[in-house]
C-alpha cells in the first residue's frame, strides 16, 4: 500500500454534497483578482458559472472523462490519497491541483517509461496554470427539471473549505500511470 507521507490530511471519503459551501466559495473565489466580484456574481445567481485565473490557488489538469474517472477511481481506491476538487465538463474531467502542477505534470509524463507499444501511456491531458483560465461550475446544480441531459458542468468532489488539499504532480503521475495501466489494451484481431 503507499502512503502519503507528505500528505498532512487523513485519507476521508469522497465528498457526495453536489453544493459548494461558502468557505469552498471563499477559496474559489480568491482565485480571482476581484474575489468580491465573484461572491456578488454568485450571490445574484448561485447558478453562474464563473471563469478563473489558474496559477495561484490552482491549476486544473484536464483528462478525457473515461481516463479521467479511471484516474479518480485510483487517486480514491483504498491505497491512493484522495483527490481536490473535481469538475465534469462537457465530457472532460476537471481536476483542481496545486500551483505548479500545470507546469511539472507533463515534464514528468513525457519522463515516464511507458509500454513499448505505445498503448498504455495515457490519453493527452491538457494543463492549466499561470496564464490560463477556466470555467468552473455553478456553486449548487440546477433544480430538477432543468439541468440538461447530460448536464453540461457539475462538481463530482466540491471544494469543501478555505483552504481544500489539492494534489500536486507526484500525486496525479502515480493516478495517471495506474489509470494507463489498467486500461484495456485491445488484442489484434487476425483477418
Amino acid at each position: 500500500m503507499t502512503t502519503w507521507p507528505h500528505d498532512p490530511r487523513p485519507v476521508r471519503p469522497r465528498p457526495a454534497a453536489p453544493h459548494v459551501p461558502l468557505a469552498g466559495a471563499d477559496w474559489l473565489a480568491s482565485a480571482s483578482r476581484f474575489p468580491r466580484s465573484v461572491h456578488a456574481l454568485w450571490a445574484e445567481d448561485p447558478l453562474a458559472t464563473v471563469i478563473l485565473p489558474c496559477g495561484t490557488a490552482f491549476d486544473v489538469i484536464d483528462a478525457p472523462m473515461l481516463f479521467g474517472r479511471r484516474m479518480l477511481d485510483r487517486l480514491w481506491s483504498p491505497a491512493g490519497p484522495g483527490s481536490g476538487p473535481v469538475a465534469a465538463q462537457r465530457g472532460r474531467l476537471l481536476l483542481f491541483a496545486a500551483p505548479g502542477t500545470a507546469q511539472r505534470l507533463p515534464a514528468l509524463l513525457a519522463w515516464e517509461e511507458w509500454g513499448g507499444d505505445g498503448r498504455t501511456a495515457p490519453p493527452p491531458l491538457l494543463s492549466y496554470g499561470t496564464g490560463d483560465a477556466v470555467t468552473v461550475p455553478p456553486l449548487c446544480p440546477p433544480p430538477a427539471g432543468l439541468e440538461p441531459t447530460p448536464p453540461a458542468s457539475r462538481w463530482l468532489v466540491v471544494p469543501d473549505g478555505r483552504s481544500p488539499w489539492l494534489p500536486a504532480a507526484d500525486v496525479l503521475l502515480w493516478a495517471c500511470v495506474r489509470a494507463a495501466r489498467a486500461t484495456p489494451v485491445p488484442t489484434p484481431t487476425a483477418g
